[in-house]
């Protein structure tokens, strides 16, 4: 109960409610106060109608994905300069979007091929073993494209805020390390094996697999997850971290007509 005093008349309010609070007064002959209440009521009435449309305008305003501030000479050229330039670009295997121009006319594809991580074609499902080569989007740079995208994708006043444009090393054919191992479906490990990374050289285009290691101990170790691969863009996945394979060990969920090479490492360093 919250008891006041206004010119020097005792109020007293419940969690009544404004009407009931004005009626307990009036009943009880506490006329001064109801007055003022009431008064009060009557200027706080517009404001309580009010305010909440203030707020929604002020939210349609700044809550729009425009109000973010995002923009292709700032943020979004940095990305597509690290993540899709490598084949985007003049020269390269793909159409180019080095410029703001040459982005515009892409983003519906854009934001589609980024939503289902299907660009940059990294070709396996991210968090299914850990890769030191990921040129996958990380969540928050997806964040940030479909946010500029649908935020009407502006170009930004400061040109002085893009980033030189990166230089691009002619590009290496990967061959196979010596010791490497061919897998061919199923394989239990009869010598052990440090295993640095994968090569998938034959796998069908779209092709969906998740290979796993399977140790002795019952252990199982999930190794790659392909997800729609793409030979076009073929390319070893090497560990972050090399993975010892015990004799016994066996390698399951190799596509059938498929091979996939294990790439030798060496020992890993034991942690602190």
């Amino acid at each position: 109960m919250l008891v006041t005093l206004h010119r020097g008349v005792l109020c007293k309010s419940s969690n009544l409610g404004a009407d009931g609070f004005l009626n307990l007064l009036q009943d009880r002959g506490w006329r001064a106060c109801a007055r003022y209440t009431s008064g009060v009521r009557k200027f706080i009435a517009p404001l309580a109608f009010a305010l909440p449309l203030a707020l929604a305008g002020i939210l349609t305003v700044f809550g729009h994905n425009g109000g973010t501030g995002l923009t292709w000479n700032r943020e979004i050229s940095r990305v597509f300069f690290r993540r899709c330039a490598e084949c985007h670009r003049d020269g390269g295997p793909a159409f180019s979007l080095m410029t703001f121009a040459e982005v515009q006319p892409h983003l519906g594809e854009i934001k589609h091929q980024v939503l289902n991580r299907l660009m940059p074609p990294w070709g396996a499902v991210k968090g299914f073993g850990d890769f030191r080569n990921d040129q996958g989007l990380t969540q928050e740079e997806i964040e940030l494209i479909v946010d500029w995208i649908e935020g009407d994708a502006r170009r930004g006043n400061n040109a002085n805020a893009l980033p030189p444009i990166p230089k691009f090393a002619k590009p290496s054919s990967f061959s196979k390390p010596k010791g490497s191992l061919d897998v061919q479906g199923d394989l239990v490990l009869v010598r052990s094996f440090i295993l640095d990374g994968l090569f998938p050289e034959r796998l069908e285009d779209g092709s969906t697999a998740r290979v796993v290691a399977h140790f002795p101990d019952s252990h199982v170790e999930p190794l790659i997850w392909f997800n729609q691969y793409n030979q076009r863009f073929q390319h070893p996945f090497l560990f972050r971290q090399a993975i010892e394979l015990p004799v016994g060990t066996r390698i399951s969920g190799i596509p059938r007509n498929s091979t996939l090479v294990l790439l030798p490492g060496k020992k890993p360093a034991p942690r602190k």
